[in-house]
């Protein structure tokens, strides 16, 4: 998957809640510390972590921030159906993470994200 130009990259998430995971005092903690927090929230290990913010870094949000924001949107959508059939830890099998992914992103997509603006010429 290609990184898109950083520059046509917007807020994605925008939430009807005034975008609560936007105003988190977690999104600035170091990366260690973020991820620690995510695995107590979530249950989610290191190599998902890894995973889901590199998945976005390659979709094109390149500001860490701002994928953050997507990851912790991500989990949001998938916990409830995953920590039910999951103890541990949330699991996708193999190609399932990238396929929820692609998920997540087509469903807020219809609704809640605001669409990726090209540059004006």
């Amino acid at each position: 998957m290609a990184t898109q130009n950083s520059n046509d990259v917007r807020k994605i998430v925008e939430t009807k809640k005034e975008n609560p995971f936007g105003l988190s005092k977690y999104l600035n903690l170091p990366d260690l510390q973020f991820f620690n927090w995510c695995n107590q929230q979530y249950r989610v290990n290191r190599g998902v972590y890894n995973t889901m913010d590199q998945w976005f870094y390659e979709y094109g949000i390149v500001n860490v921030h701002s994928r953050r924001i997507q990851i912790l949107a991500f989990l949001d959508f998938v916990k409830n159906e995953m920590l039910e059939e999951q103890p541990k830890f949330i699991r996708f099998g193999h190609g399932g993470l990238s396929k929820r992914l692609n998920e997540f992103m087509n469903d807020y997509g219809q609704s809640n994200v605001i669409p990726l603006k090209k540059p004006s010429k």
